[in-house]
């Protein structure tokens, strides 16, 4: 037996950071995760036609199958769904909810659980004494959600049209949606922001659910599956969409992808609908039908 002087001593690795760690990691990824998206871009979604929205908050639910992707505004994509110029489009929850000709694609959704920075009311007066409201329709899911909280309230301002979005500091209230409410929010005007996620939270305490696949009733299953590997690959490459997006500032990306937004559609957030759907019918901003999910 050797003596213990002898012993020889155990050799510890050198102590790893926790960026250390996290960039080994990505480094060893890297490769399988680069193989997922060449899987994806390989696979054509034809002959189905899908269209999304140009929001970051959407970035992650096509991610590697961006170029097979129309990208316009909610309402844009709205007409061309109920013209069958679409099979598929990333929708306000609203035209689902609205026009009984689609499915609802479980699992998946662009929602908040309180305040989501880019869907609010800019003010200077308070809530209460806004008169009008100069609004941004190309959301009808957030046009519904702002008259519902409105009425919830018991407060009737004028709802117009904005006219453009340089003219927005101009209006004592207007309401914002998307990436132009964020650059609006970020430019220091002196509006105060009333966020409807916030609020909506706060009358209801559920998620709100924004936007949803909505799909055309023709047989989909491949399309579904692809749908979901795309949002699986978006969230699993979440940081390095956060990196290599260029809007805005990258802490902003992320606490704006990390936690303002999140994508999933569980039963918290189909309670969040049903509430919704509620909410319209009472406010009679009908006809609504009940939700259909696949």
């Amino acid at each position: 037996m050797r003596p213990p002087e002898e012993t020889p001593k155990l050799r510890l690795a050198p102590a790893e950071s926790v960026d250390d760690l996290r960039r080994r990691v990505e480094h060893e990824s890297r490769p399988a995760l680069a193989q997922r998206e060449a899987n994806l871009g390989e696979e054509s979604l034809a002959p189905f036609r899908v269209g999304s929205v140009p929001y970051l908050n959407a970035v992650p639910l096509t991610r590697g199958i961006e170029d097979q992707i129309v990208f316009l505004t909610p309402a844009e994509l709205a007409v061309k769904l109920r013209n069958d110029e679409l099979d598929a489009a990333l929708v306000s929850v609203t035209e689902a909810l609205l026009q009984d000709r689609y499915d609802i694609l479980d699992g998946i959704a662009v929602a908040s659980l309180g305040e989501v920075k880019s869907v609010f009311v800019a003010h200077r007066q308070p809530l209460e004494q806004m008169a009008e409201i100069a609004c941004d329709t190309a959301s009808l899911a957030s046009m519904n959600l702002l008259k519902v909280l409105l009425g919830e309230r018991g407060w009737r301002p004028k709802l117009t049209p904005l006219a453009g979005y340089e003219n927005a500091p101009q209006h004592d209230a207007v309401f914002l949606i998307g990436d132009r409410a964020i650059e609006f929010a970020r430019a220091g005007h002196d509006h105060e922001i009333w966020d409807l996620g916030a609020a909506w939270m706060e009358l209801t305490r559920l998620p709100f659910v924004y936007a949803v696949w909505a799909l055309r009733r023709i047989p989909n299953e491949a399309l579904r599956r692809r749908l979901r590997e795309a949002r699986s690959f978006g969230l699993d490459t979440l940081d390095y969409i956060i990196s290599s997006q260029t809007c805005f500032d990258f802490d902003f990306r992320k606490d704006y992808l990390s936690w303002h937004i999140h994508y999933h559609l569980g039963a918290d957030e189909r309670r969040g609908i049903a509430r919704f759907v509620e909410l319209l019918r009472k406010h009679d901003l009908g006809p609504v039908f009940d939700p259909r999910y696949v």
